[in-house]
């Protein structure tokens, strides 16, 4: 099984939503300020979805956790969850020391994303994984009606 292009975007813009919001309000309660919440998160929208597609077309090469029904073994989803939080850990350190200088608060907005990201990160993982489209599978599934191909 592998996933197209197409659900690597639409997952990245969804993962987006949620993950930026989550930025929004520590980056607000971190930082006491709307202004460097706003941008921070703004940011993070331009850098975060290019990371998040980079590696999910890394993990789509990696054939680990998934099963030959087409299912994914829930600890795909957590090494998936972690390896992402790396790189994102990293972004957001950059970026919230880049848009307040405060090097200190900006390793405290990060520190507290491994908690939530990654949490998160598997809820939205697990979600997509019952979801077929953009799917492309190398044996026929019996039990699905006809799918619909991704762009």
């Amino acid at each position: 099984m592998k996933d197209t292009k197409a659900r690597s975007i639409v997952k990245g813009i969804s993962w987006r939503a949620v993950a930026s919001f989550d930025t929004f309000v520590l980056g607000y309660i971190i930082f006491g300020s709307v202004a460097h919440a706003s941008a921070i998160a703004g940011f993070e929208i331009l850098t975060k979805i290019a990371l998040f597609f980079l590696h999910e077309r890394i993990w789509n090469s990696i054939r680990a956790g998934r099963r030959d029904d087409g299912s994914v073994a829930p600890w795909r989803s957590l090494v998936k969850s972690i390896s992402y939080r790396f790189f994102g850990s990293l972004d957001t350190t950059l970026l919230s020391f880049l848009v307040t200088g405060n090097i200190g608060n900006s390793f405290i907005l990060s520190g507290t994303e491994v908690v939530t990201k990654v949490g998160f990160f598997y809820l939205h993982e697990r979600a997509w994984s019952h979801v077929r489209w953009g799917r492309i599978y190398e044996k026929p599934c019996e039990e699905c009606p006809d799918e619909v191909p991704a762009v």
